[in-house]
This record gives C-alpha cells, structure tokens and sequence, in this order.
C-alpha cells in the first residue's frame, strides 16, 4: 500500500503540474524520496520512466488542445514545455505518428495516453530469500558500455549478446553484470560485464577496469532461466523489498548481478535451474 499511496500521489502532482517545468527529482522530492529510489520504483511498478510518463501525457494533451481549441501551434508547444516549433514537432510526430499540423488539415488519428490510476490488488505475502553480506572492496575488468535507463531491459541482454558474438567472451566470461551510476541520476548508467581483475595481467585494449567499494550488501538468490528470473526478483526488490524495510534502505548507485558457471547447467543460462544472485547495497536508515 505504501507505494500504491506514492504512485498516486505523485500522478496527482504530475497531473496539477502538468503545464510546468516538471522533473523527475521534483516528484520524487514531493514523495519524500530519493530521486533514485522513486524512479527505480516508479519504473518498475509501472513500466516506464518518470520522465517518459510526463512526456507522453504532455504530448497527449497536447493532441487534445490541437484537436478541440483554436490556440497557435507555437502557443502549444510552449505551454506544454518545449522552446521552438521544430523541436514540438519532431516529439509529437514521434509520439502521434503525424505532425501537428496535419491535425488540423486532415482527419488523423491521434495517440492517447491517459493518467495512471491504482487498481488495488493484495500482492506480496511469499517468501523471498536474501542475507546481509559484508564485502570489502573489489576490482574488475570489464566490457562497459553506458545506456539509458529508458529500455534497459531491452538493450542490456542485447550486450551480452554482442560481447559473446564479438569474441570478447574469451577475455571476460562475465562472471558479473554490474550497473554503475554513481551520482545516482537516473538518466544514464554504466553497465558492465565483468570478471575478477588479476592485477598481473595487461588490461587488453576495449576493455576497462573498475573498482566496487565496500558495502554491506543485501544478496538475493535467483533461480531460472535468464534473464526473466534475474528480472523478476529484480522487480520484486525495488518494489517490494525495500519498501518493507524498517531499518535499511538503498546506499549507492551500484547493483550486481553474480553468475554461476553456465557450463554446469545442461540448457546453460536457459536452464530452469541455473542460479545468479543480485547485489544491492543498503545502509542503516
């Protein structure tokens, strides 16, 4: 209920506030939340972005305004937020699949995007495993490659691919996926497939190293095959776990994913069995 209660809340301030300059961190402030956690949670719940909610409403009534009233396309634009025709077109005609002025010349069809709203449902109430680990700092070395946290889930298992179809398995088995975003921003992060850093060897050119500093971390196994499993319980900590905490919340912008040997299972990462684990750092509240 607790984050029913914030998701509806901020939609609200989003919804009153919708002709303003709004941002991410300035809902996640009015939540009384960190402007990473409330983002993480808000994606996870809803299945996008804050700022991609706020845009596509803002897009949407923009089509309406369009439709119903007789205000100037530029006058539009700048109440909804945005400082020159040719960048409101561009962003309405990606959204709508037609170009403002055309709704108004032609019979188009238009896009809509309504407010979110809260659909109670009893949820939670399984066992979810995890334990406290202390770990001491710990290098890498990785393939990293930075993305938006827009479509993540999308593009991050695309990587993978590509750094095993490139050869780049041979050097890193990918014994870790680490994200990294460290101002804790939310617009961008650093992703890497990792393997323990031998600091006798040569760092090989396309390859980068980084170091983990110490944490207490909250470890949480994961069963099944990849990457719905690890995705799941991904899901379930952001919004289930941590908002249940009374003494813990999120330290920094680090998570990592741990990977068991695919080889010791028969269908490999596909594998009903195979395990990984999730790492996310937590302090005392």
């Amino acid at each position: 209920m607790e984050w029913m209660a914030i998701i509806g809340d901020s939609v609200q301030y989003i919804e009153d506030h919708i002709t303003e300059d709004i941002t991410a961190g300035e809902v996640a402030k009015t939540a009384g939340l960190s402007s990473f956690y409330f983002q993480k949670g808000f994606a996870m719940l809803c299945g996008f972005s804050v700022a991609e909610y706020i845009r596509n409403r803002k897009l949407a009534l923009a089509g309406n305004d369009l439709l119903i009233t007789d205000e100037k396309v530029i006058d539009i634009a700048m109440k909804y937020g945005y400082d020159s025709p040719d960048s409101f077109t561009k962003a309405f005609t990606r959204f709508h699949g037609v170009s403002p002025s055309s709704v108004r010349k032609d019979a188009v069809l238009l896009k809509t995007f309504a407010p979110l709203k809260l659909k109670l449902s009893l949820e939670g109430g399984y066992l979810m495993e995890y334990k406290l680990v202390k770990k001491e700092a710990f290098t890498v070395i990785g393939n990293a490659k930075t993305f938006s946290y827009e479509g993540a889930k999308e593009v991050v298992p695309q990587f993978w691919q590509e750094h095993f179809q490139s050869g780049k398995g041979q050097v890193v088995m990918g014994c870790y996926g680490i994200n990294i975003d460290v101002e804790m921003g939310q617009q961008t992060f650093e992703y890497l497939i990792a393997d323990p850093y031998n600091p006798q060897k040569d760092v090989p050119e396309g390859f980068v190293t980084r170091t983990i500093p110490a944490f207490d971390w909250a470890v949480f196994p994961c069963k099944g095959a990849m990457p719905d499993a690890l995705q799941d319980v991904n899901t379930k900590i952001y919004t289930e776990w941590l908002p249940a905490l009374r003494k813990y919340e999120f330290a920094a912008g680090y998570c990592v994913e741990y990977y068991d040997d695919p080889s010791k299972y028969e269908k490999g990462t596909q594998d009903e069995n195979y395990y990984c684990e999730i790492w996310i750092p937590v302090k005392k509240k």
